[in-house]
């Protein structure tokens, strides 16, 4: 486990709302992808719950990945909160090289995506990241963010794998495994960061979205 100050910090992991492409491509890095009017919707259900009564309490920081998408979705809670977005390239979504971009029905044909699904600890995307390294990179990252801010409450606006890697370090879990975590757009995941161990309060929670009117979680 990462080193951690002896003051537990909470970490909330936001993954970005939803996409012109979530769930039909395999955006990746590639930049110019923006939120859709109910991603946008989304990351203001967010910014209600953070700052309002069932929120998490005070909060010291709120981080976000390079990409517009994740910095979109961190706006509105860091107003809310009267913060600044601050980036955190360790945060950023997989590299996924040659993939980037792709179809994920076209990708789905391929004979390496059993591999991506069943063992992918083995995968490396061609000419990118495996997943062994985007693990390491953002539970590297996190642990530099706990030891920046102990005893504090921080957000972290990420993507959807990264988080599932990020869960699977804290509940424990082996990465070839990491596919059974569902982590939705603008969904929060809690975990608190202490000497002896993390422990995972919540996983994939949207509860804020459905009590928004305008925001929609599938």
């Amino acid at each position: 486990m990462a080193p951690t100050s002896a003051r537990p910090t909470l970490v909330l992991y936001v993954r970005h709302g939803r996409t012109p492409t979530t769930g039909a491509r395999l955006p990746g890095r590639a930049p110019g992808l923006h939120l859709s009017d109910e991603g946008r919707a989304q990351a203001e259900a967010v910014a209600r719950w953070m700052a309002g009564p069932d929120g998490p309490g005070p909060v010291a920081a709120v981080y976000a990945s390079p990409m517009e998408r994740t910095r979109e979705t961190a706006a509105p809670t860091a107003k809310a909160l009267g913060l600044r977005v601050r980036t955190a390239t360790g945060l950023n979504e997989c590299d996924f090289g040659a993939w980037t971009g792709r179809r994920l029905r076209d990708l789905m044909r391929l004979k390496a995506w059993a591999t991506v699904q069943r063992q992918p600890s083995a995968f490396r995307f061609p000419g990118g990241e495996s997943f062994a390294e985007m693990q390491a990179r953002i539970t590297g990252q996190v642990a530099d963010l706990v030891a920046r801010h102990p005893g504090e409450t921080i957000v972290c606006v990420s993507h959807a794998d990264t988080i599932k890697a990020a869960l699977a370090q804290a509940l424990g879990t082996p990465l070839d495994l990491f596919q059974r975590i569902v982590v939705g757009p603008c969904s929060v995941s809690a975990v608190q960061y202490a000497t002896e161990r993390p422990t995972v309060l919540a996983v994939n929670s949207t509860g804020h979205l459905a009590r928004s009117p305008s925001a929609r979680d599938s």
